[in-house]
């Protein structure tokens, strides 16, 4: 299809045209400063990145980044910011710019390590002549792998012996980091009418027990904040991150508030989603009560893996960016074996129906909505786009002396964003989104998604301009739980009304037209749980292609979809959810881009440089089909659906 510039952008005004502005929104403010001028009683897309590693993380520092808190948020708005190797007098030799900014962004730097990584990169501290201080300075990898061993992947983690009796001198020296990141997040946060750019005080709780993940980053809804962040180290479970957060900022009678986002799931060997306790009794309604207050969404992609689905699992887009082993530290052949339930997001929200349905009331401890984010740990959030990846220095590729022409593990890939819509760019507006679940995950693109849920949408919404006022006047937004049927449609199925544009690019930015919306249900039925993908717009069997030699998009495709659809299978007796997958086209992955760039030529392997010799491994994919992830809508019933049983689950 030919793109229509005017016809796109006349699109796109529909997809964000609001009513007669009103400003009352459904959350209270929690600061005082000036009302922002551009206000939306029906809500407008945000983009950005909500895990961000610095310098202040020790891993990232291990690796040779420099960059802070401060020069994060400045790259996030659109600055240069400076990229390893740096010369004696600690000047770049490379600079990173996005070319499109963001609207918001978190640094979650590792609470675990702040005041270790202050120490063992400053000589005028005790401890910083310790054995792992010098290792990690002049080894990093081998650094990298003793503080994993010892901290994260360790069941019992502990301080290191410089850091004194119950890790006094540690604590004691990650309060000046902690206070780097709030001071950050303060200065970069535009708090003029402007509401320009927004940040959020975070940090990553790491936790990696016996290698399985289960990270969370903790986001705070504003400067009120716990006094010192919890880690693993001092609380090595998440039932106990939970508990902190409640006593420590929930229930502090301060103001503070806070979520906890899990993520990398894929790699979490059965950890991060678990139905029982720590001393393995099943969990009960409280506890997934308290889990749900908390963690409201889950990250569905970033840059190490994609965590929607299972490949395999009947569904052929389930093999997008899947790592092949359960646990990171079997990255590399090292280890692995079969991946266990409870690990990709959508069979995660089938466990919620089934433990909601034997729990009883509203207890399900995985009604998540889902984001994308980075995880980098260059200090460059939003850093996205196939064609400027540099790696993210996370894990096991060291760009320490600089970014090698092949620049991450085949495997991995440059991440994605996360978008919230929200009345206003606020600190209250966009925290009260991420706690309702109003919001998507894209795999970078930035494609404009609306996804509403109700019992009787009408076809012709799609041509309306005020499609987003009538999807909140007849039902909910994605991260809702659909109301009681009338009286008149019980017993027919909801109806969903989706929307999605594809991403505008500009500013160098490349805009890849638009394949398809699927529509992806889980439900639970006698007692298993169930899942079916519906292509509902678009075209599933489109020829377009890419030109491997040039990246250059071939074939039709769509500037925009909608469509207004009803479930043709629907139970009124079965509990479900339901959200919207839009794919794009095909286009170029990120190693395509730099094979091209080194003109490598694969027919004659001897002249391949030994740094691109993955440009030639057949297994490793050329294109991808970028995408972006809606939060799920809900149908729960009070009827008796029979005996739900838990899928597998430990």
């Amino acid at each position: 299809m030919t793109r229509s510039t005017l016809g796109f952008a006349m699109t796109l005004a529909f997809a964000l045209a609001s009513t007669a502005e009103t400003r009352d929104p459904s959350w209270t403010r929690t600061e005082v400063r000036p009302e922002c001028a551009e206000y939306d009683p029906v809500r407008r897309p945000h983009f950005g990145d909500t895990h961000v590693h610095t310098a202040l993380s020790f891993d990232a520092w291990g690796q040779g980044t420099l960059a802070r808190p401060e020069d994060a948020y400045r790259f996030a708005k659109g600055e240069p910011i400076g990229l390893q190797p740096y010369d004696e007098a600690g000047v770049p030799q490379a600079h990173i710019q996005l070319r499109r900014p963001l609207d918001f962004a978190v640094v979650t730097d590792h609470s675990d390590l702040l005041g270790e990584t202050r120490i063992c990169g400053n000589d005028s501290l005790p401890g910083s002549d310790s054995i792992v201080c010098r290792v990690v300075r002049r080894f990093p990898r081998l650094g990298y792998v003793l503080v994993n061993g010892h901290v994260y992947s360790n069941e019992s983690p502990a301080r290191y012996s410089f850091c004194g009796k119950d890790g006094a001198l540690c604590i004691e020296a990650g309060r000046k980091p902690w206070r780097e990141i709030q001071d950050a997040a303060e200065s970069h946060y535009d708090r003029t009418d402007r509401c320009a750019f927004t940040t959020f005080v975070g940090y990553e709780w790491t936790a990696m027990p016996g290698g399985g993940n289960a990270h969370r980053n903790v986001v705070f809804r504003n400067a009120t904040v716990q006094d010192y962040p919890t880690t693993f180290i001092e609380t090595p479970t998440q039932e106990g991150l939970w508990t902190a957060l409640e006593r420590e900022c929930l229930e502090a009678g301060t103001g503070c508030d806070v979520i906890a986002i899990p993520h990398n799931s894929n790699l979490s060997d059965g950890r991060l989603f678990t139905v029982v306790r720590p001393d393995g009794t099943p969990i009960d309604a409280n506890d997934a009560r308290a889990r749900a207050r908390l963690e409201t969404i889950v990250e569905v992609t970033q840059h190490k893996g994609d965590s929607e689905c299972r490949a395999g699992a009947g569904d052929p887009l389930c093999a997008y960016e899947k790592l092949e082993y359960p646990r990171m530290m079997d990255a590399g052949g090292y280890g692995g074996g079969p991946i266990p339930p409870l690990v990709y997001a959508r069979e995660v929200l089938t466990e919620g129906l089934v433990q909601e349905h034997r729990l009883g009331g509203d207890a399900n401890p995985f009604r998540f909505g889902l984001i994308g984010s980075t995880d980098t740990h260059l200090a460059a959030p939003g850093l996205v786009d196939e064609d400027q990846f540099v790696g993210h220095a996370a894990g096991t590729v060291s760009p320490r002396f600089g970014i090698p022409p092949y620049p991450d593990r085949s495997e991995f890939n440059p991440g994605g964003l996360s978008v919230v819509w929200a009345e206003e760019n606020s600190r209250d507006s966009l925290f009260a989104a991420l706690r309702r679940r109003e919001v998507y995950g894209t795999s970078g693109p930035r494609i404009t998604v609306r996804f509403f849920g109700g019992w009787d949408y009408p076809g012709e919404m799609c041509g309306d301009p005020k499609f987003a006022a009538r999807g909140y006047a007849g039902g909910v937004p994605m991260g809702s739980e659909l109301p009681d049927p009338p009286r008149e449609r019980k017993g027919r199925g909801p109806s969903f009304a989706i929307s999605a544009l594809r991403d505008p690019g500009g500013s160098g930015v490349s805009s890849t037209p638009l394949q398809r919306i699927q529509i992806v249900k889980g439900w639970v039925e006698e007692g298993r749980g169930r899942e079916r993908v519906y292509d509902v717009a678009g075209n599933p069997d489109s020829d377009a292609r890419v030109d491997l030699s040039t990246c250059e998009p071939e074939g039709p495709g769509f500037d925009q979809l909608c469509t207004v659809w009803q479930d043709p299978d629907f139970d009124p007796g079965a509990p479900a959810y339901y959200y919207a997958r839009v794919v794009e086209n095909p286009s170029c992955r990120w190693n395509r881009r730099v094979c091209n760039d080194h003109g490598v030529d694969c027919s004659d392997p001897a002249r391949v440089p030994v740094a691109l010799a993955a440009c030639c491994d057949p297994d490793v994919p050329n294109t991808i089909q970028e995408r972006a992830w809606t939060s799920p809508i809900w149908y729960t019933t009070t009827a008796d659906s029979g005996p739900l049983q838990a899928s597998g689950a430990r």
